[in-house]
């Protein structure tokens, strides 16, 4: 098989990561970047998604892309605008890739995506596969025409992989600095109902599912990232003050006070997915930490 790899979104939490392990694994890496950087090690080429313009290069040789290319959907409130430019950063950029991959006629076999566990909506306590239809709401919306994008390979002859993400665990990071930071501060408390179900993984489990699918044949399709036991969003609460020494609130924030503050925004933490994996585990696959106190134990020991 040929070892190149071209990773879209690599200045990214799981980008930044997964480069070094595909590196150490011996295969050739590429990136796409906005801007000009240097990386040890990897080749940088330039695109830009609102002049619909890219290095034309940077396929040469490629058998696999990875693409993690996209806006961070929860560091501003969704204006309109903002939703454009949340699923625009993510349809366009798969758009494109697959358009130069037609122009060069690159030797593309593989298209390894990411989405997330939003694709459901809120399923309260329903336990949901990769059969489960799309949901309701923005996030929902988003991840739909996500993974439209990325299914346009498969007419092309791509074997095309969605990884829909969790709640990833990962040291002073993404989703859990900020869950953390009000529970250092004393201010941990269950959100809504604290009822909802939050799927999550380790970053390290994470990581190890995008590199395993690059040579796994048997990966095709959707998959739900995340470990066989999901968390309440209370219990998750608890076992993160339970590594930091610090109490719980035994009253939650009402969902209203949420929603006044965050606005469609407030889906993040409410919406409730008890999304099962049990697909990724036909595969074969094994987590390295399936337990959440497991988990957290070596996040807050790093």
């Amino acid at each position: 098989m040929n070892k190149q790899v071209l990773i879209t979104g690599a200045t990214g939490m799981i980008g930044q990561k997964l480069i070094q392990i595909l590196l150490d694994k011996g295969y050739q890496v590429s990136i796409l970047s906005r801007k000009k950087i240097q990386i040890n090690g990897v080749k940088v080429y330039l695109w830009d998604l609102d002049q619909s313009t890219i290095d034309p290069d940077c396929l040469s040789g490629v058998d696999t892309i990875i693409h993690l290319a996209g806006e961070n959907i929860a560091s501003e409130k969704w204006t309109a605008a903002r939703k454009k430019k949340i699923i625009n950063s993510r349809v366009l950029s798969a758009q494109l890739l697959y358009k130069t991959i037609k122009e060069q006629k690159a030797p593309v076999k593989n298209f390894i995506s990411a989405s997330a566990l939003g694709y459901y909506g809120d399923t309260g306590d329903q336990i949901v596969t990769e059969e489960h239809p799309n949901g309701q709401g923005f996030l929902a919306l988003c991840c739909r025409e996500w993974e439209a994008a990325a299914d346009q390979g498969l007419s092309m002859g791509i074997r095309v992989v969605k990884w829909r993400i969790g709640f990833i665990l990962a040291h002073n990071e993404g989703a859990l600095k900020a869950m953390d930071k009000p529970i250092r501060y004393y201010l941990g408390t269950g959100l809504g109902s604290g009822k909802q179900w939050t799927p999550w993984l380790h970053i390290d489990d994470l990581l190890k599912m995008f590199s395993d699918s690059i040579e796994n044949q048997r990966y095709s399709g959707a998959y739900n990232a995340c470990t066989p036991h999901p968390a309440s969003n209370l219990s998750l609460t608890k076992a993160i003050a339970k590594q930091l020494h610090r109490p719980v609130w035994p009253i939650n924030v009402p969902e209203f006070i949420l929603k006044i503050i965050l606005g469609e925004l407030s889906e993040l933490v409410l919406n409730s997915n008890n999304a099962s994996s049990k697909k990724l585990l036909d595969t074969g696959f094994k987590f390295k930490y399936p337990e959440l106190d497991l988990a957290l134990s070596d996040i807050y020991r790093a």
